[in-house]
């Protein structure tokens, strides 16, 4: 029988990071268990193994051995790796491997509503292209796993809310990226992870590329010839959209509540100033799929990794975004 709560499926990341261990942490705090059910994707002689190695004192389980509780960290085995060679800090073939069929298990068991969304701890990109799986990244792996043609990145931190018209891609392929289609399809994307937030009527704001948002053309023709129209086929939507704005200071605008999102035209353009508002309670939700995901926006931290000093308030706040969303689709079905 389904639980009543929320049944989040959380993926252990690459067991060579800091992953199981905030898992382990945030998994501690009696208030997860009132909000959710939280299942563990991962491997369960690792993940006992990390309890044991910083000395956490928590019970890990199958899953199949009772409803989860404080303290109690129930774990859906995910994946046939091999860990025995896997070390903390090292880069690790078959660590990557494990970090992405725990992805790939949880994504189907969303998609066949055995977990109500997914929250993904941090798994390393070059770990997992040596195990088999060449993305870029959870966003892009998530994508084709689900079949979904039109995804983007939305970031989350407080007030200050992001969406990117390219992530992993050189700053000059992101240059190339900046054209209508795509800004368009972004703030249509920006203003749905609003509404799925729960904010009826999202304000989005959208940040030009150039300095000055281009001073009309002065130092640069993208915000002209590419970003404005696309603000504009918005606002024939009905949408409440606006700019483009002076990158130096929309984030801060719509940090204090200007705006609910800002359509960032790249990478560090959105992450930047969002790890600058909140690095420990920022997440990453993935728009455009039809699960929920949410992700905490730190990655495996390899430096610091086995020594017990990683923080798990990002881990925390992901579980309760996700349940936020949850509750806001539940309702928005309801009213359908």
């Amino acid at each position: 029988m389904k639980s009543e709560l929320p049944i989040i499926g959380i993926t252990m990341g690459d067991p060579a990071g800091i992953g199981c261990e905030v898992i382990l942490k945030a998994l501690r705090h009696p208030e997860i268990y009132a909000l959710c059910r939280p299942v563990v994707c991962g491997d369960l002689a690792w993940i006992e193994q990390v309890s044991r190695d910083l000395q956490l004192p928590v019970r890990v389980l199958p899953d199949t051995e009772g409803v989860p509780d404080t303290d109690m960290v129930c774990v859906r085995q995910a994946t046939r790796a091999d860990l025995s060679e896997v070390h903390y800090g090292e880069l690790s073939a078959h660590a990557g491997r494990a970090a992405a069929e725990c992805v790939i298990v949880a994504t189907h068991l969303a998609m066949e509503n055995e977990f109500d969304a997914i929250v993904t701890a941090p798994l390393n990109k070059e770990a997992m292209a040596l195990g088999g799986y060449p993305y870029p990244g959870h966003t892009e792996l998530l994508a084709e796993v689900t079949h979904t043609p039109k995804y983007g990145m939305f970031l989350s931190s407080g007030n200050l809310r992001v969406i990117h018209v390219s992530t992993h891609v050189s700053l000059r392929e992101a240059i190339e990226r900046v054209r209508t289609p795509r800004i368009i399809e972004c703030i249509r994307l920006g203003q749905d992870g609003c509404r799925q937030l729960g904010i009826t009527n999202p304000r989005v704001a959208v940040a030009g590329l150039n300095p000055h948002a281009g001073e009309n053309g002065l130092f640069g023709t993208e915000e002209v010839e590419e970003i404005a129209p696309a603000i504009q086929l918005a606002r024939d939507e009905g949408i409440l959209a606006s700019g483009p704005h002076p990158p130096d200071t929309i984030f801060a605008r719509t940090a204090l509540g200007e705006f609910d999102v800002v359509v960032a035209m790249y990478h560090d353009q959105g992450h930047i100033p969002v790890k600058l508002h909140g690095f420990d309670s920022g997440v990453n939700i993935t728009l455009g799929l039809p699960i929920i995901r949410v992700s905490v926006d730190h990655g495996t931290a390899f430096d610091i990794a086995g020594q017990g000093i990683a923080r798990e308030e990002s881990l925390l706040e992901a579980v309760r975004v996700a349940v936020q969303m949850v509750h806001a689709r539940t309702q928005t079905h309801m009213s359908l």
